[in-house]
C-alpha cells in the first residue's frame, strides 16, 4: 500500500498519443531451452479474455473514487469519457485483434512490461523469502544431513512435475492450469540492458552449491536418471565445506545491484571464456543451494532476521555475497537455524514454491530415514571457475556491495504474530479472512495517515491458459466509510460500524471475485497502454518509497504477518504501523462482538 498521488497526477490511461500505435501488440523478449512446460492432460483451459472497454473503465471509476477529491473526480470522468471514445476505442481494436488469434494474450507480455523491463534489482523489490519451520542443528553433520534431505525432496518434487503428477486443482467448475510448476525449476534470469531474457533448463540434473561464495556443481542424479541418496548427497556437501577455508570473490553479489549494472558486468564476464562456462553451469541448475555463514541471532527478532537474511542476505560482509539472485529457486541454509527459500518472482507466482516447501516438510516430518531410498553412484562435484577480478570487475564488486549494504540498511522488517484471534473466529463473524485482513491494514494505514491508502493485492488467473496475475484493488468507497467511522470523533455506534466494515469486506471480497474471473482493472489497461511502440509466510520490499509492503498467513487462532517499510522515508513508520495494525485488529474484533448483527450475513467461500 502506499499514499495516493493526492492531486498532483491523475490517471491518463496511456503515455503515447494515438498517432504513434502501431498494428499490432509488441512480443514480450525472451529465449528458452525448454521442450514442453504444459501439461497434457489439462486441456479444458480457458483462453483469456479481453473485456469491453466500457466494462473496465467503469469499474476503473469506481476504484479511483475513494482516492480522488470532489474536483479530481470530475476531471477523472472527463478524462476517461475522451478517452472510451477516442483513442481507447482505437487500442481496444488492436487488443481484440490480438486476443482472437492468442490464447493468452498477456503472459508474455506481462512477463516482458512487468519483470524482464523491471530496471531495479531483483533483491528485495522482485525476489520474495519464504521460510521454512525453523531448525536446531546439533553439529555440521546434523545440519548438512538436513540440506543433503531437503535437496532430495526437491529432486522428487521435480520429478513429480515432469511426470505430471502435480493434482489439477477447480475453482468451481474450471481447471486451474498448472503449467507454473514447469516453469521453476532449471529456470534462470539472464541481465540485459532493457530488458531481461529467461531461460529454462527443465532437463537439468544438478544443483550448484554456494558456500563461502564458492560454486560448485553437484548432480543430484545418476548417469540412469535416478536421483543420489541424500547421505551421498551430504557426503559431498561436506567435501565442500573441508575444501574451501577461506571466503572466495563475491561475484554473487553482482546479481543483487540494479539489472543494468549486472547487465554491464554480465556482458564484460561473459565476454571470457572461463567466466563464460560457469555463468552457463549456474544458469542451467535446477536450483542453488546457499550454505551460509553461521550468524547470531538477537533475542526476540530471531524472524525478522530469518526474513531478512532470505530477502538480501543480511549484507555484503555477512551473506548477500552467497547468493545468485537470477535463480528461480534458491534454498538457503544457515547452521543457526534459518532456512528457506528466495525466490526470483519472473516465471511463476508462489504457489509452486509453497506447495513443494510443504511437500518436502511433510516428508521429513513423517519419515526419520527419508532419501535414503535414492541411488549410492556418487558423482564427484565439479568447482565452477571464476577469473580473479581485475581492476574494472573489482569496480562493479565495490559498487554492488555499496549499493546492497545502502538497500539492506534502508529496509526495515518487523514480523509480528498476532496471537489474539486467527481465522476461526473471522469464519465464525461469517466474513472472510483475507478481505479481513485487508481493512484491517487499510484502518491501520488511515488511523495513522489520516487517508486512504493506493491498496493492491494480486489474484491468481489460472482458470486461463498460462494465466499469472490481476489486481484486486482493495481500496473502495465502502471500505473507506468503515475507516471513517472507526475514528474518534465518529458518531457511530459499533453496530453502525459493524455494518460498515461487513461492506467493507463483502465490497473487498466481490472485487476479489471479479479479479480471479479477469475481470479486474489493471491488466487490460495494461493490454491497451502496450498496444503503443512504448512499452508492474513470505516477505519483500516496499515497491515505492512511501509504501508499505506485507505478507500475511492467517491461522485458526493467529496472524503471522511480515511488514516492512523504508527507513529514509519520513512519513511512513513501521513500528507504528505495527501497533496500529494490532490495535486496528483488536478494534474490528471488538466492535463484532459487541454488534448484535453478526448473524446475517452469508458466509464467503473466498
Amino acid at each position: 500500500m502506499r499514499f495516493p498521488n493526492n492531486g498532483k497526477v491523475l490517471l491518463n490511461m496511456t503515455n503515447a498519443p494515438l498517432l504513434q500505435r502501431t498494428k499490432q501488440l509488441l512480443p514480450a523478449r525472451y529465449s528458452s531451452t525448454k521442450e514442453s512446460l504444459s501439461d497434457p492432460k489439462q486441456l479444458n483451459l480457458l483462453p483469456y479474455h479481453v473485456l469491453p472497454l466500457k466494462e473496465t473503465l467503469s469499474r476503473f471509476m469506481s476504484t479511483v473514487e475513494p482516492l480522488l477529491t470532489p474536483t479530481e473526480m470530475k476531471r477523472q470522468m472527463k478524462i476517461t469519457e475522451e478517452f472510451l471514445n477516442g483513442e481507447g476505442s482505437s487500442l481496444q481494436k488492436l487488443l481484440e485483434d490480438v486476443g482472437s488469434k492468442e490464447k493468452n494474450w498477456l503472459a508474455d507480455r506481462w512477463l516482458k512490461a512487468a519483470y524482464l523491463q523491471y530496471r531495479s534489482p531483483v533483491t528485495v523489490f522482485v525476489s520474495p523469502g519464504m521460510t521454512f519451520p525453523r531448525q536446531v542443528f546439533k553439529d555440521e553433520h546434523d545440519f548438512l544431513a538436513y540440506t543433503s534431505k531437503v535437496i532430495f525432496g526437491l529432486g522428487e518434487f521435480n520429478d513429480m512435475v515432469k511426470a505430471h503428477q502435480i493434482p489439477i486443482v477447480k475453482m468451481g467448475n474450471n481447471e486451474l492450469d498448472n503449467s507454473q510448476f514447469g516453469k521453476v525449476f532449471g529456470t534462470c534470469r539472464i541481465p540485459r540492458r532493457g530488458t531481461d531474457e529467461i531461460v529454462y533448463n527443465p532437463c537439468s540434473n544438478y544443483v550448484v552449491v554456494i558456500y563461502k561464495n564458492h560454486f560448485y556443481k553437484m548432480q543430484i542424479y545418476d548417469k540412469e536418471g535416478k536421483l543420489i541418496a541424500a547421505s551421498a548427497l551430504a557426503f559431498q556437501l561436506e567435501k565442500i565445506l573441508k575444501t574451501e577455508t577461506t571466503v572466495g570473490v563475491a561475484y554473487g553479489i553482482l546479481t543483487t545491484d540494479s539489472r543494468d549494472n549486472w547487465a554491464d558486468a554480465y556482458k564484460y564476464l561473459s565476454d571470457i571464456h572461463v567466466n563464460r562456462d560457469g555463468l552457463k553451469t549456474i544458469q542451467g541448475a535446477l536450483f542453488t543451494v546457499s550454505l551460509d555463514q553461521c550468524t547470531t541471532l538477537k533475542k526476540g527478532e530471531e524472524d525478522d532476521e530469518l526474513i531478512s537474511s532470505l530477502i538480501h542476505g543480511s549484507g555484503s560482509k555477512i551473506n548477500s555475497g552467497n547468493r545468485w539472485m537470477d535463480k528461480t529457486i534458491q534454498l538457503v541454509v544457515n547452521p543457526n537455524g534459518n532456512v528457506g527459500f528466495t525466490y526470483e518472482h519472473s516465471p511463476a507466482e508462489g504457489q509452486p514454491i509453497a506447495m513443494m516447501m510443504d511437500y518436502v516438510m511433510k516428508k521429513l516430518k513423517e519419515d526419520p530415514n527419508f532419501g535414503e531410498c535414492g541411488s549410492k553412484d556418487v558423482i564427484p562435484t565439479d568447482k565452477i571457475q571464476f577469473c580473479k577480478p581485475n581492476d574494472r570487475i573489482g569496480q562493479w564488486l565495490n559498487i554492488a556491495q555499496q549499493n546492497l549494504d545502502e538497500l539492506a540498511k534502508s529496509l526495515q522488517i518487523k514480523v509480528i504474530k498476532f496471537d489474539k484471534f486467527g481465522k476461526d473466529f473471522i469464519k465464525k463473524q461469517r466474513l472472510g479472512p483475507d478481505s479481513f485482513i485487508q481493512i484491517a491494514l487499510q484502518l491501520a494505514f488511515f488511523k495513522m495517515h489520516l487517508e486512504p491508502a493506493a491498496q493492491y493485492e494480486s489474484a491468481h488467473l489460472r482458470i486461463f491458459e498460462g494465466g499469472r496475475t490481476e489486481t484486486i484493488r482493495s481500496c473502495s468507497n465502502e471500505s473507506i466509510s468503515f475507516c471513517r467511522a472507526m475514528q474518534n470523533n465518529s458518531e457511530a455506534t459499533d453496530e453502525e460500524r459493524a455494518e460498515k466494515l461487513r461492506a467493507a469486506v463483502m465490497s473487498h471480497q466481490m472485487y476479489a471475485k471479479l479479479a480471479l474471473q479477469g475481470k479486474g482493472v489493471d491488466r487490460h489497461l495494461l493490454g491497451l497502454k502496450v498496444a503503443t511502440k512504448y512499452d508492474a509466510f513470505m516477505g519483500y520490499g516496499p515497491a515505492v518509497d512511501d509504501g508499505y509492503a506485507c505478507c500475511y498467513n492467517p491461522r485458526d487462532n493467529d496472524i503471522i504477518l511480515a511488514i516492512s517499510a523504508w527507513s529514509h522515508c519520513k512519513v511512513t513508520d513501521l513500528l507504528v504501523f505495527t501497533k496500529t495494525l494490532e490495535q486496528s485488529f483488536l478494534e474490528m474484533k471488538d466492535i463484532l462482538d459487541n454488534s448484535q448483527q453478526s448473524s446475517h450475513s452469508p458466509i464467503s467461500k473466498l
